[in-house]
Parts: C-alpha cells; sequence; structure tokens
C-alpha cells in the first residue's frame, strides 16, 4: 500500500508543480506515446539481453515485493522459533525420531503445524540439511556455521539479482532519455523552415525525452530496486535466524538457550517479546 502511496505522490508533486508553475500538459501527452516506445521499449530490450528466463522471470516476480513487502511476519519468527525448539528438544531426547521428521519434512507432524515454513522450500532444506550434519557427528561447530555462511551468501547473492537488474535499468535510463532526446532533435533539424510555433513544440516534444529518462530512473524505476534489495536483505533474517538458534545448539547449549539466542538476533520489528515467546514455547512442549 506504501508503495502505491509513493507513486502518487511522486506524479501529483511532478506535474502539479509543472502545472502550478503554468506549464501545459499537451506537449507532453503528444509526445509520450514516441518517447515511451524508444526509451520503454530499449530499455526493456537491454534488459532482456542482459538476462536468461529465470532472470527475468525473477524480476517480474519481484516487483509485486514492492507493494506486498517482506514475506515473513512477526507470527512466523515466533513459529521458527517454536518449530526449531521442538525440533532441538526432540533431537536431545531422541535422534531416530527426529530423522523421520528431517528426511520427510513433508510428511512430517511437526512441519505441519507451521505451513508457511513448511512451503518456504529453501527454510526446510536449511533446517532440515543441518540436523542432518548434525547427526554425522562434526567435531567443530564452525565447521557447519561457516557451511551455512557460505549457503545464506549465495542465497542472498541471488535475491538480490531483480534489485541489480533494476538498478542497472535505472542506471540506464536517462542516457536512453538523451537518445530519444537526440532524435527528436534530429527530426526538428528536418523541420527548420517552419515557423517558430511549430519549431517550438518539436522541440518540446523531443526534450520529453530527456525528462521521461530521467523521471523514470530516479522517481520509480530507482525507488523499486531500493525497495527490492531491503525486501531481500530483511527476508535473509529469517534464515540467519535458523544458523543462529542450530549453530548455538551446536556447542551444545540449553535449548531454551538456543532459542533465546535466536529471539535476539531476530530484527527488532519482528523479534517476539519474551513472554510471548514463552507462552508459544509452553503450547509447543504441550504438542
Amino acid at each position: 500500500m506504501i508503495g502505491i502511496v509513493g507513486i502518487a505522490i511522486v506524479f501529483v508533486m511532478v506535474f502539479g508543480g509543472y502545472l502550478a508553475a503554468g506549464g501545459k500538459l499537451s506537449i507532453i501527452i503528444a509526445s509520450l506515446p514516441f518517447e515511451m516506445t524508444m526509451i520503454g521499449g530499449a530499455a526493456i530490450g537491454a534488459f532482456a539481453i542482459g538476462n536468461d528466463i529465470g532472470g527475468i522471470k525473477q524480476t517480474l516476480k519481484g516487483i509485486g515485493k514492492v507493494f506486498k513487502g517482506p514475506k515473513w511476519s512477526p507470527d512466523d519468527y515466533r513459529d521458527l522459533l517454536c518449530l526449531l525448539f521442538r525440533l532441538v528438544r526432540l533431537g536431545r531426547q531422541d535422534t531416530v525420531a527426529l530423522e523421520a521428521h528431517i528426511e520427510k519434512p513433508q510428511e512430517s507432524s511437526m512441519f505441519a503445524d507451521y505451513p508457511r515454513i513448511l512451503a518456504d522450500e529453501e527454510a526446510v532444506a536449511l533446517i532440515c540439511d543441518t540436523l542432518r550434519a548434525m547427526s554425522m557427528n562434526y567435531d567443530d561447530p564452525h565447521q557447519v556455521e561457516e557451511v551455512l555462511e557460505k549457503r545464506m551468501e549465495e542465497n542472498l547473492h541471488h535475491a538480490l539479482h531483480p534489485a541489480h537488474n533494476l538498478q542497472t535499468m535505472a542506471d540506464s535510463l536517462p542516457a536512453l532519455g538523451i537518445v530519444a532526446a537526440v532524435l527528436g532533435v534530429i527530426k526538428t533539424m528536418g523541420s527548420i523552415d517552419q515557423p517558430p510555433e511549430v519549431l517550438g513544440k518539436l522541440i518540446g516534444g523531443a526534450l520529453v525525452g530527456t525528462f521521461l529518462g530521467v523521471f523514470l530512473a530516479y522517481g520509480i524505476v530507482g525507488p523499486f530496486a531500493v525497495r527490492l534489495k531491503a525486501i531481500a536483505e530483511e527476508e535473509a533474517h529469517f534464515y540467519a535466524l535458523i544458523r543462529e538458534v542450530l549453530v548455538a545448539n551446536l556447542h551444545n547449549h540449553a535449548t531454551n538457550i538456543c532459542i533465546e539466542v535466536g529471539r535476539q538476533n531476530t530484527p527488532t520489528h519482528f523479534r517476539p517479546s519474551f513472554s510471548d515467546l514463552e507462552e508459544a514455547l509452553r503450547g509447543a512442549k504441550a504438542a
């Protein structure tokens, strides 16, 4: 919702200020279809050249996050801590029983209690792979921590791909606007014998290209890229929480301490309070 409000503010302030200063929209409206075709078409074509099908789909899907926001909510962080508590607790009580859950998580009654987490393949894989590695009797917990760190770095790099694509497009739009403007000037020079009022409209139409390129770059596409980058980094905290709890478990800390380590490493605006988490964990213990 806030993204739509931001776009509305950009348009109202820019074009409202232009009209308030005595500007006329007729020249912009008349030139807009042609300038947008040149600038937008060139930007989309360059984007297609620089990406494969997977990258294009990922970027288009990522644009929706600008309006939806991060995938995970505070309730999801609390549920993740409860799930990890149950898994760690079971692993210390009965390793064989734990294996039944981590080998087939889709059939696990424990994972089934948290459907949003179960639906995320990476979260499930990260939990199961790490718990499976623990069963291999790693002598040094830092080995597992290093593997998890590299895995999450790779995941974050992949998640940032849409933001990088949009930022590259934003960087290219002003230059493409200049290209459109130059073509407009060439068109104007072909009508140099026309009266000043005609030449004025032609020059104004050419300058629309420069305006449009800069406006799209810094008013729309650039902010989209910044927002996607922030969302990707915020969602990465969810997976970092898994690492913190399971690494603490590898160091043989008490189960409650492992969960508290995870709670303390949860971003402030998603972090459940101690009392809320304690109540949720009581429910997990009962389960």
